[in-house]
C-alpha cells in the first residue's frame, strides 16, 4: 500500500484475534512514532509497551473497562516528558508535547496498518491509574494508549462531513 492507501483504508479495531505481534514489527512501528514530527525536535515522547496479560488487565482497568484494551496482545502507552519541551514556555509544555505525541500516536497507528495490524486511538482512561501500572515517573504522563494486533473485524468505512463542510480559503 502507499501512503494514501493506508491513511484510507485505516480503521479503528476494537476485537483483536489473540496471535501475538511480532517483536520485529512492533519495533517497526516504534520506530515510525520515534520519527514523527515534534516542536522544535524537542522529542518529548517515551512509549510503553505492554505484553503481559497481567498488566494489560490492570490497563484495562485503568482503561475504563474497555474490553479492547484486554482483548489486544499489545498495547502501547504514548506518554510525554512535558518539561523536554520547556524550551517553549508553558506552551510548550501544556500544548506543544500533547501535539508530538498526536503526531506519534497516528504514525504508528499507519504504520500497524501498513504491516497488516489492527489499532485504535484510546483516549479514555484514568491518568493516575495508568502512571501507577506502568511505573511512571511523576513527570512524564499518558497521552494515548494504542491496543495492537491482528484484527478480528473488519469496520465499515464510518461517515465523514464533506470536504466542503470543512475547508475554507484564505480565510472563514
Amino acid at each position: 500500500m502507499n501512503c494514501l492507501e493506508v491513511i484510507m483504508t485505516r480503521r479503528s479495531i476494537r476485537k483483536f484475534k489473540p496471535n501475538p505481534v511480532k517483536r520485529e514489527d512492533i519495533m517497526t512501528i516504534l520506530e515510525a512514532g520515534r520519527m514523527a514530527p515534534s516542536a522544535g525536535n524537542l522529542q518529548p515522547c517515551h512509549f510503553v509497551v505492554v505484553q503481559d496479560p497481567a498488566v494489560r488487565a490492570k490497563v484495562q482497568q485503568a482503561a475504563l473497562g474497555q474490553e479492547l484494551m484486554g482483548s489486544a496482545p499489545v498495547v502501547i502507552a504514548v506518554c510525554v516528558e512535558p518539561e523536554r519541551s520547556s524550551k517553549y514556555g508553558d506552551m510548550g509544555r501544556n500544548y506543544f508535547c500533547l501535539l508530538d505525541a498526536a503526531n506519534a500516536t497516528e504514525n504508528m497507528l499507519l504504520a500497524a496498518h501498513a504491516l497488516g495490524y489492527g489499532t485504535c486511538w484510546v483516549g479514555g482512561f484514568i491518568q493516575s491509574m495508568v502512571k501507577e501500572v506502568l511505573g511512571l515517573p511523576e513527570d512524564v504522563h499518558v497521552v494515548s494508549l494504542i491496543p495492537l494486533g491482528t484484527a478480528n473485524e473488519k469496520p465499515q468505512v464510518p461517515p465523514r462531513r464533506p470536504l466542503e463542510d470543512m475547508v475554507r480559503w484564505e480565510k472563514w
